[in-house]
């Protein structure tokens, strides 16, 4: 009988070779079944195994003729093991009949007790450097005296088992990766970090790992809100505990270094036996790519905050404070320059270190100076890594600015000019409390958030140029209304009455009295016009609906233009009736206006088309001219009040800029459409859709 040597079986250099066999084994070319397999007909047996023997089991890796239910969960435990004497004497072990031959703990053993094994024979397995782990076992159910060369055939076999040691490719392999890798034993205790993580902790890249590397890896760990992260929630120690996972960012916050962001993933890893034998984590740095996430992200949320906000003043604080939580800094302003002054002049900050502002915020920039005035001055980026080290900030406001800045905590500046096309509109700066290295990036972020801005700043302030126009027509609406109309009456009046008593008059007085009352009559109307508008667009002046045939209209209408004017051509194309519900008096008002300016702009003897249709819901009149037409650009622009067409302006041609501002109020009213296109080869088409159910409302 075998004496059992139980230091061999503990040893810790052996239970770790017998670790590494775990691992290593299931990815061989030739699987361990077919060599136990090999093994049961070389010697004629009804049953071999190949077995690791741990501290405390007998693992069975490999199999024939055993019974699935005992492989499932391939082990025993170690004091039934047969095995493990083979180990233990790392030679040659074999028994006639075991149950004359062992002790009765083994004569227990499953094998015997389930399935009648009698005899086997057992040699060692070896792992690369020589030691045992293991047994590759003949196992048979009938009493066997067991030859030499039986002996010799499973030893040969044996030595094909033999666990190769691959660590040194597989460590210059994982030495070369960019991704950094690191694992830990079954303890949690960290055994193996390569070349990449030991940079990023700040260790030398090769030798062991020394005691502090543990401490200090965890020590710089934080999560993705910035809090510091235990050991137990890594990755690692959670793999280590069965979870597997996938893809969650991890940051290492080293003391004056730029904060890194790691894609980590991490599994276990597990023996033959479903067991844990460590863990693995690969780790990608992602910091430009999370980066540039959250640079997009940024540009989405000051889009956001620019679309909902009112002014430049409600919007400045939200935007400012999307780009420092992009940026991880935490103070910035925003300066526009005032168009009063040309001065640039704070228009809101945002400050997220709680500190007392103490003079950093509000300040006039002067220009050329300091980060801000460089960049109003150049019209380009400017970029200040670390002011404590800056040597071009030598005046004596740029001195005292820099100062400001060290009190508060500030290392790095970066000013970029907000723009409008061309037009310089302002200065986005920021300000952070570390250095950055990459103001290429940060600059492309802050490019893209200044332009977003400076197109809000333009639209802002055109939108309330375009509010002081509209607020000076309606003043001069008013002035017209109230100042003017009460003496145009009279004046009217008294010239009407002067040219009806003109026969005591000489030719120039009587010249003079008929321009007198012809002028003042256009002022007349263009009073009335005006204040028809106003009326109208405030919802003073409400329609007088009733059934109209727009048909009978229209006919009446080119009737009187024919009247009126030489040298006309109207071609009509009229239904007999077409009736809808509207204001009869206001419709004529349009179709005047409309046949009017058709009339104007023609040449001599032009023919002017009118015509009218009908679908199911709506009625359709154009009137098309072969005038001079619309510039390209004007069509929208000509319904303005006022708003002349340049060709027109430059021909001399009387008019008031009303006539079609006043026609679009009333087809408005009226639930209708009113649009302009270019009539080929030349001249106008003036389309007016109204709708057969009448004015909105009804």
């Amino acid at each position: 009988m075998v004496v059992l040597d139980e230091a061999v079986l503990t040893d810790p250099v052996r239970l770790r070779a017998v670790d590494r066999a775990l691992l290593s084994l299931p990815g061989r070319s030739t699987p361990l079944d077919d060599t136990a397999r090999l093994v049961a007909r070389l010697l004629h047996t009804s049953m071999a195994c190949v077995t690791l023997i741990t501290e405390d089991e007998e693992l069975f890796v490999g199999e024939h003729g055993i019974p699935l239910e005992l492989s499932l969960p391939r082990r025993v435990p170690l004091h039934y093991s047969v095995c493990k004497y083979v180990v233990s004497a790392d030679e040659v072990v074999l028994s006639r009949d075991m149950t004359e031959e062992l002790d009765e703990i083994l004569y227990r053993h499953p094998l015997v007790l389930e399935f009648g094994v009698r005899a086997f024979l057992g040699v060692p397995v070896h792992d690369h450097d020589g030691r045992a782990i293991g047994s590759l076992t003949a196992l048979d159910r009938r009493p066997r005296d067991w030859t030499a060369d039986e002996t010799d055939i499973l030893t040969a076999v044996a030595d094909t088992i033999r666990v190769r040691d691959d660590s040194a490719f597989h460590a210059t392999l994982l030495e070369s990766m960019e991704a950094g890798v690191v694992a830990c034993d079954r303890s949690g205790r960290i055994v193996y970090a390569n070349r990449s993580v030991r940079e990023v902790i700040g260790f030398g890249p090769d030798g062991p790992l020394p005691p502090e590397f543990e401490k200090e890896a965890y020590r710089l760990l934080a999560t993705p809100d910035h809090r510091p992260m235990s050991p137990a929630e890594s990755p690692l120690m959670r793999a280590l505990n069965g979870e597997c996972v996938v893809s969650e960012d991890v940051l290492v916050r080293r003391p004056g270094h730029r904060t890194q962001i790691f894609d980590t993933s991490a599994q276990p890893v597990l023996g033959l036996t479903g067991d844990a034998l460590g863990a693995v984590a690969v780790a990608h740095e992602v910091t430009a790519l999370r980066r540039v996430e959250r640079f997009r992200n940024c540009h989405i949320a000051v889009q956001h905050v620019l679309q909902s906000a009112a002014t430049v003043a409600e919007a400045t604080p939200e935007l400012l404070r999307a780009v420092t939580a992009t940026l991880g800094w935490p103070a910035a302003e925003l300066y526009l320059i005032d168009e009063a002054t040309g001065l640039l002049q704070s228009a809101g900050h945002w400050d997220s270190s709680g500190l007392d502002p103490d003079g950093f915020f509000g300040h006039t920039p002067v220009h050329g100076q300091g980060i801000t005035g460089r960049a109003w001055e150049s019209g380009r980026p400017v970029w200040m890594p670390d002011l404590s080290l800056s040597t071009d900030l030598r005046t004596a406001h740029e001195r005292e600015r820099v100062e400001i800045c060290l009190r508060r905590g500030v290392r790095t500046a970066l000013a970029v000019p907000v723009r409008d096309g061309g037009t310089l509109l302002g200065v986005l700066t920021c300000y952070a409390g570390t250095q950055e290295y990459e103001p290429d990036l940060l600059t492309v972020l802050l490019d893209g958030v200044a332009a977003q801005v400076g197109v809000f700043v333009a639209q802002r302030r055109a939108e309330e140029l375009s509010r002081q126009l509209a607020r000076a027509q309606a003043d001069f609406v008013d002035l017209v209304g109230h100042e003017l109309r009460t003496p145009l009456t009279s004046i009217t009046a008294n010239a009407a009455l002067l040219a009806e008593e003109t026969s005591g008059l000489d030719a120039d007085s009587r010249h003079m009295v008929e321009s007198v009352a012809r002028n003042a009559g256009t002022l007349q109307r263009i009073a009335d016009t005006l204040l028809d508008l106003a009326g109208l667009d405030a919802g003073h002046l409400e329609l007088d609906v009733d059934e109209v045939d727009l048909a009978a209209l229209l006919c009446d209408a080119v009737t009187e233009a024919r009247r009126t004017a030489d040298r006309l051509t109207l071609v009509t194309e009229l239904p007999a009736e077409l009736r809808l519900p509207g204001d009869a008096e206001r419709l004529r008002q349009v179709v005047d206006d409309l046949l009017l300016n058709a009339v104007r702009y023609s040449p001599p003897g032009e023919p002017v088309h009118v015509t009218l249709r009908a679908d199911d819901a709506m009625a359709d009149l154009c009137i098309a001219d072969h005038g001079i037409g619309t510039p390209p650009g004007e069509h929208d622009r000509v319904f303005d009040r006022f708003f002349r067409g340049s060709n027109v302006r430059h021909q001399g041609t009387p008019g008031s800029g009303l006539g079609l501002s006043l026609a679009r109020a009333i087809v408005l009213l009226h639930g209708g459409t009113i649009r302009l296109c270019d009539n080929r080869p030349s001249g106008t088409i003036v389309c007016v859709r109204l709708p057969l159910a009448g004015p909105p409302g009804l």
